[in-house]
């Protein structure tokens, strides 16, 4: 009756109940990499330096120097002043300097400046592109070893001189032929 429970004792001495301890969610499964698991330069950002990686990349601000990655994304509005080597290019913004990929794709806002060495090459309609072009059927894994090669030599210092394809960089870039 007066704030008494069945059991004869009142309310507040009555035994809370069990405090049920905190589980953390189990972790999702891993997912195969994707492009939402690209490492990404933010508009409004300049990365002035070389970048250098295995993993995908998606620039939307500015790099000024060199880009080496398996799998790159130049958005719209984005700019790249340097060398790209890459296994797989898409262009949506501006770049200038050589490009060395084996999938390069132009999108209509894409304005590219400079040579492109390529095994497939896709221009849409309105892309802007002044330079060479050439097919390198023999291009096969040539960017996947330079980009480990950029990758393994990252970590060293800046007064070494870096080899592309097994000649000095600056005779690289002279040479129109890759290897």
């Amino acid at each position: 009756m007066f704030g008494k429970t069945k059991d004869g004792l009142p309310e507040e001495l009555k035994a809370p109940a069990p405090v049920q301890p905190f589980r953390m969610p189990a972790a999702p499964a891993a997912e195969p990499q994707s492009n939402n698991d690209a490492s990404s330069i933010s508009k409004g950002v300049t990365i002035v330096g070389k970048i250098s990686g295995s993993g995908a990349v998606k620039i939307l601000g500015r790099v000024q120097g060199e880009l080496h990655a398996s799998s790159v994304l130049i958005a719209d509005g984005a700019e790249v002043e340097g060398d790209v080597v890459a296994e797989e290019l898409t262009v949506g913004g501006r770049v200038k300097g050589t490009i060395r990929a084996n999938r390069v794709k132009l999108v209509s806002t894409a304005s590219v400046e400079g040579d492109i060495f390529h095994r497939s090459l896709a221009i849409e309609e309105n892309a802007r592109f002044e330079g060479t072009s050439r097919r390198d059927d023999n291009l096969g894994d040539k960017p996947r070893l330079a980009v480990a090669r950029a990758t393994a030599s990252s970590g060293s210092g800046s007064d070494s001189v870096r080899k592309l394809n097994g000649a000095p960089e600056n005779e690289a870039k002279a040479s129109p032929a890759i290897g």
